[in-house]
């Protein structure tokens, strides 16, 4: 009676030992006595032990931090770059059978791609343009990781460190720059206040009064602060009307 126990709690520990629950995230690679048999679903699943064996695989999308990498641009530039890789896995039996570790192998790519694709690139379009930079890295990694049942949903540089020397060189370039606008702003401000100041003379000079009551305007602005001395300017002319009128009344 105990040996019939015994053999009850082993089919029992053999049954239970066999018993899987796949969360719905997740795909389970099913193998029978070594060869691929199906790919398992969420679920609670059966599989026999000692005959089968099975790998479960996470189906969300994953972030791979690639790390710094040096690299030199086209133009021969030394800088770091890092970036971070998203990518999901899409056939689970092909992410087991045809890469030993498909993570491992997925930030190996990156890194190595992300080299290649910076020294395609000069240092301004790396700057500028970095969405196209990261497009055609998410391309390649794509292309070279779907044999492995693996689809790279976007990649984004993060951070470009540049040399010193290059820093200093950039932190000119741009107040070189700032200088360049400020002087053609203030070029285009003379041109426009030159030309208002040529048609504000020609209307004072050919509309009858316009010159004396800006010269009135002109005083009463003047003449609210009582520290300003006012100086009246008269033409020669009237001067001398003024002394031939005073030598006819002698």
């Amino acid at each position: 009676m105990a040996i019939l126990y015994v053999i009850i709690g082993i089919i029992v520990l053999f049954i239970l030992r066999g018993i899987k629950v796949i969360n719905e995230y997740e795909k389970g690679v099913l193998f029978t006595l070594g060869r691929y048999s199906r790919t398992l679903g969420a679920g609670l699943r059966v599989v026999v032990p000692i005959f089968q064996t099975w790998k479960r695989i996470d189906m969300r999308i994953k972030a791979v931090d690639v790390p710094d990498q040096d690299a030199i641009t086209k133009d021969n530039v030394s800088i770091k770059v890092n970036a971070v890789l998203y990518y999901k896995v899409s056939l689970a039996d092909k992410a087991i059978i045809e890469v030993e570790d498909y993570a491992y192998a997925v930030s190996q790519l990156a890194q190595t791609t992300m080299r290649d694709v910076v020294g395609e690139v000069i240092l301004d379009d790396l700057l500028s343009k970095r969405d196209l930079v990261s497009k055609r890295i998410k391309q390649i990694v794509d292309k070279a990781t779907d044999p492995w049942g693996i689809k790279v949903e976007s990649v984004e540089l993060k951070h470009v460190e540049l040399p010193d020397n290059m820093k200093r060189v950039l932190g000119k370039e741009a107040e070189a720059e700032r200088e360049k606008r400020a002087v053609i702003i203030k070029a285009a401000g003379e041109v426009i206040a030159s030309t208002n100041l040529a048609k504000a003379a020609s209307t004072l000079s050919t509309t009858t009064g316009a010159l004396h009551l800006r010269t009135l305007q002109s005083i009463n602005d003047i003449s609210s602060d009582r520290s300003n001395t006012i100086i009246f300017a008269m033409p020669l002319e009237i001067l001398r009307a003024f002394e031939r009128m005073g030598s006819k009344n002698k």
